[in-house]
Formats: C-alpha cells, sequence, structure tokens
C-alpha cells in the first residue's frame, strides 16, 4: 500500500482491506508495518498495548528492525528467526508483523547500500534486496502479504517495493494526491531504470552469483505490479436517499482515473492493459466518526458493535462501509487472480 502523499487512509485501509479479506475470505493474512511511526501496529494492538509493546525490554514479538538488524550491523542477511503477533490475538484476524520507529535510522544503511549496489558491489544488491528475501520466507506461509508504507519517496520504500509483486495506491479527492501520482511515476521509473540498467552492466559471472547463491532479482516485479487505487470521497451530502460527493470534488474525482492512466500506465500488468477500468478498485466514503471509534477499541470498521460504543447512526454507517470495502476486496482478488496469484 504505497502513495508518498499523506492524509489517504493508507493505513485505514491497509488494516480494514486485510482484515476483510482474511475473516470473509478466509485468507491467511500478514500485515507488515515498514512505516517508522507504526500506524498499522498502533490501529490492530490498540493504542494502549502498543505504548506498552514498545517500552518493554522483553517482547516475544519481533518487529521489522529485527528483520533488518543484521543489515544496521553490517551484515548482508536479514534474521528470519521472527515470532509475529497472531490473527487469534487481535481483533483483525490478521498476523502482524509490528513496526517500529528505529526503522527511520535504518534507512541511512539503506541509502548506503543503494549507493553500493549503483557501484555494482555484491552487499549493496544483497542488503538492497532485503524484502526479496523476506518474501521468499513468508510465501508459503500466507495467502497475501501486505506492506503499509510510510508517505516518502526513500530508501526504506524503494527497498521494500523492490521485494513486492505488486501495489496498490489510495488516493484522496484532492489535488495533492494526484500530484503524488506524478511523484510515484517518476520516482519508480527513476530507480527501476537505474537498478535494470546496473544489472545489465555486471559480468556474466557475478550476475550467475547473484542469481544463483543470493536470489537477487535481476527485474522487480513492480516493473509491471500496479494493482489498482482507490479513491477517499471526503465530503458529500444526501440527495434523497442517495449520498452524492460535493461538486468541490466532483471534478477532482473525475480525473483521477485519467491522471492514474496517463502516468501509471507503464506499471500496469498484462491484464490492466486490457482492462484499464479494472485499476480503479471503488471508492471509499467519508468514515466520520468510525474511524476513532474503531481506533480506540482496536477493531476493523466492519467488526465494530454496540459492546464498542456503536450507536445511533452509526450502525448503519457500518454496514454501508462493509457494502464499500466489499466490492474493493474482491475487484482486488479478482485482479491478482487474473494475473495468476492464488488468491481465490
Amino acid at each position: 500500500m504505497f502513495n508518498n502523499k499523506g492524509g489517504v487512509g493508507k493505513t485505514t485501509l491497509t488494516c480494514n482491506l486485510a482484515s476483510f479479506i482474511a475473516t470473509e475470505f478466509n485468507k491467511r493474512v500478514l500485515i507488515v508495518d515498514c512505516d517508522p511511526q507504526c500506524n498499522s501496529t498502533q490501529l490492530i494492538m490498540g493504542i494502549e498495548e502498543s505504548a506498552e509493546f514498545y517500552t518493554r525490554s522483553n517482547n516475544k514479538i519481533s518487529t521489522i528492525k529485527d528483520v533488518l538488524q543484521p543489515i544496521e550491523d553490517g551484515d548482508s542477511d536479514i534474521n528470519t528467526d521472527l515470532t509475529f503477533l497472531k490473527s487469534s490475538e487481535n481483533r483483525f484476524g490478521v498476523d502482524l508483523l509490528p513496526g517500529h520507529p528505529y526503522l527511520a535510522i535504518i534507512e541511512d544503511r539503506l541509502g548506503a547500500a543503494w549507493s553500493q549496489l549503483r557501484a555494482g558491489d555484491r552487499p549493496g544488491y544483497r542488503q538492497t534486496n532485503w524484502n526479496n528475501h523476506l518474501c521468499r520466507f513468508l510465501e508459503n506461509k500466507y495467502d497475501l502479504v501486505m506492506y503499509d508504507l510510510g508517505p516518502s519517496l526513500g530508501s526504506i520504500n524503494r527497498s521494500v517495493l523492490i521485494g513486492c509483486q505488486h501495489f496498490l495506491t489510495p488516493l484522496g479527492s484532492d489535488v495533492f494526491s494526484i500530484i503524488g501520482v506524478k511523484n510515484i511515476a517518476t520516482w519508480l521509473s527513476k530507480w527501476l531504470k537505474d537498478y535494470i540498467n546496473l544489472w545489465n552492466l555486471l559480468e556474466p559471472e557475478e550476475k550467475t552469483i547473484l542469481r544463483d547463491r543470493f536470489n537477487i532479482i535481476d527485474t522487480p516485479s513492480v516493473y509491471k505490479g500496479f494493482i489498482g487505487y482507490t479513491v477517499q470521497l471526503y465530503i458529500t451530502k444526501s440527495y434523497g436517499k442517495e449520498r452524492r460527493v460535493t461538486k468541490a470534488y466532483e471534478s477532482i474525482i473525475g480525473n483521477v482515473g485519467v491522471e492514474i492512466n496517463t502516468y501509471l500506465r507503464n506499471f500496469y500488468p498484462q491484464h490492466l492493459e486490457a482492462h484499464p477500468e479494472h485499476a480503479k478498485l471503488g471508492d471509499i466514503q467519508h468514515l466520520y466518526s468510525l474511524v476513532p471509534l474503531a481506533q480506540k477499541n482496536a477493531v476493523p470498521i466492519h467488526g465494530l458493535t454496540s459492546t464498542d460504543g456503536l450507536v445511533g447512526s452509526q450502525y448503519s454507517a457500518v454496514k454501508e462501509f462493509y457494502n464499500t470495502i466489499h466490492p474493493i476486496a474482491e475487484n482486488l482478488l479478482r485482479n491478482l487472480n487474473m494475473l495468476g496469484v492464488d488468491a481465490k
């Protein structure tokens, strides 16, 4: 889940979509929190529990810091001796690899690794491909692994995306989201081109060593990995029984599909090239008081009940959210299935 524009409901969508797919479609889902702000971790664990988690010195649950600690220490391998927060231990029904604020410090090491890669050094390739190695470790354990990324165009997100097969972009109904799409396209194009060109400059023997001994990829899957987008509708008004977006946002929303097709078309996989209309996964209405209530109780929005403090019109709002997130989940799984990913 990636957008360099903040405030588009990225974490809310990541956690709720993952929860919905896990509980309603009976999938094994893992969320990996790669945002140094650790918002997904706080949402799933709860504010109080997550605060205690980061102040305890004897945690049994691993974090993204544990994965990358060997690289921070100067090694080229990652740590895969990991213990996740289990789906049975939270109300979202997903496993979680919590984030860690120290990831902001490790970003310097990942930036240095990219410089080493550009110089053709083997450790740079291995460290930059850390998430490729993590994904190989996870591939038979889960049906779907979802990463929550911070709103940046830096070394962390680049190294995460190198190991991912696909990326999904949540958008807001504002002009800055459109600018964000342009930024994403420019940034992705630049470093993907660099990565592929630099690989092609390596000696054949070095390519063989990197590929066969260290499972280094020559072309990241995200090169053709765009899997879709959502649009968060900020403000609606009632017209009879129908809720519509206010006119202030209509023109912006109307242009989103055009902008996506213009700037991210180069990243469309074969299925979306043939069916570009499938790129839009759905719209998400303004959630008003449901988000803070869900955050307070560490529960997905579709799982809110009276026990959590749900009252009055909030019941219909939860039902509306269910009817919103369901087709988004279906459309995402459809796109994945069309690409040969076993997510039926």
